[in-house]
């Protein structure tokens, strides 16, 4: 011990150069706070590496994908037995419709174009008819049977009609023609307004209606017939 230093003043520059150091008068050597955190955040960034590099994509990623696939089927159980639900109201309104087709039918009778075409001729000059007794305000210019160009699944039978009418007269060809059964159907109207127009007994009158249009029916499919032609 050099001189001047007493055993007290060297006792206690010991014991500060210790506790600097991290050492206890126990002789156990104890970390600072800071460097205790740096370790607890050392170990926590581990153990994420850890989870994403190993557990998240062995086992909560597959976990995820499962109840998503588990998620779809109980959705698509919970819309098929809501359908099963209402198949009793289905087979009743499916019953409807096939006793309205049946007293409505949306094809012609007929086994052939031609044929089809001739009661096309027919209903036309009978809703004329009904529409104006002896043709005095409504009569048939012409009405030329159509070669149907275009293919479609089903034949069609296509009359070209050109009358003079009177607009209520008019009317009333047209509802008879759309609402009657079999359904027939008018395309291409074209109506002009005549100052004057000629009944059949050459009386003029006036207010009446140049009207062109096309009129045409779907013929039933036979079995080999034009309908599977067409497809």
């Amino acid at each position: 011990m050099s001189a001047g230093m007493t055993p007290g003043s060297a006792s206690g520059m010991t014991s500060l150069g210790m506790t600097s150091l991290g050492v206890t008068s126990s002789g156990v050597t104890s970390i600072p706070h800071r460097e205790r955190w740096l370790a607890l955040g050392l170990l926590a960034a581990v153990l994420l590496l850890a989870y994403f590099l190993l557990l998240h994509s062995w086992w909560t990623v597959p976990m995820l994908d499962l109840q998503t696939r588990i998620d779809d089927l109980q959705e698509r159980d919970a819309r098929a037995r809501a359908t099963l639900a209402q198949a009793p109201e289905i087979r009743k309104r499916l019953t409807a419709v096939r006793e309205e087709a049946a007293r409505v039918p949306g094809f012609m009778r007929e086994a052939s174009t031609e044929l089809a075409t001739a009661s096309l001729i027919q209903r036309l000059e009978t809703a004329v008819q009904e529409a104006s007794p002896k043709n005095r305000s409504c009569a048939i210019q012409t009405r030329s049977p159509m070669t149907e160009p275009r293919k479609e699944r089903f034949a069609r039978a296509v009359v070209q009609v050109r009358l003079r009418c009177g607009t209520p007269e008019l009317a009333m060809v047209l509802h008879s023609l759309e609402s009657g059964s079999p359904r027939l159907f008018v395309d291409n109207l074209n109506a002009t307004a005549q100052r004057f127009y000629f009944t059949p007994d050459q009386a003029p009158s006036s207010g009446g209606l140049d009207v062109s249009f096309d009129l045409y029916g779907y013929v039933a499919p036979t079995a080999g017939g034009n309908a599977d032609a067409r497809r």
